[in-house]
Formats: structure tokens, sequence, C-alpha cells
């Protein structure tokens, strides 16, 4: 088992947001980058024919109240990039997800 965080997605990640499609494609791919390198340093080895468990604990940045489903969906761009730094694709992950009740403005990832 590993556990790692991320940063928490831009809010032009949120599918409600309402921006160009290249500013939107534009932030998907650097936080898919910045989620690559972070889960390549913790996953320094490939998983390769298995079907990780991937749990994320969302840790908002302040106490405002946010829809789960629109936060996980924010999320995508991050999980592909945990996909290719594990070298499997991502329709092979067991994904599950909870809110924190605290603010860290934080991802954290558990992989087993």
């Amino acid at each position: 088992m590993t556990e790692f965080y991320l940063p928490w997605p831009d809010k032009k990640l949120n599918p409600n947001a309402r921006l160009h499609w290249a500013q939107v494609a534009k932030e998907k791919k650097s936080y898919r980058q910045i989620c690559w390198a972070e889960a390549r340093r913790m996953m320094p080895i490939e998983i390769a024919g298995e079907k990780p468990k991937i749990h994320f604990e969302f840790f908002p940045p302040n106490r405002a109240r946010r829809d789960s489903d629109n936060v996980l969906a924010s999320m995508k761009a991050g999980i592909d990039g945990i996909a290719d730094a594990l070298g499997i694709d991502d329709y092979k992950f067991v994904i599950s997800f909870e809110m924190a009740d605290e603010p860290f403005n934080r991802v954290k990832v558990t992989i087993s």
C-alpha cells in the first residue's frame, strides 16, 4: 500500500466551469503531469495486469460545501496521470473516495 498527496485540482477542472476549451486543456495537461510525477516518485515499479484499488480522500482548500461527484470529476486528469505513471489503463482502477471535514488543500491518494 502506498500513500501520497496531490495538490487540490484547480477550479478550472471542475465540470461546471465554463471556460474556453484551450484554457481547460492547458490546465488538464499541467495537472496530469504533476500527478504523474508524484505517483511515479512514490511508485517506482509497474503494476501491470492487476486491478489496483485507489482511494482518494479530498481535503478541500476551505470549509465551503462541495458536490462530491464534481470533486471526483475534477480529478479526471489526475487519475489519468496516475494511470500513466503506473503503466496501466485507468479502466482497471477500482476507485473509492471520501470528502474530509478539515481543509488542507490536498488530495490524499492510497493505492493498494
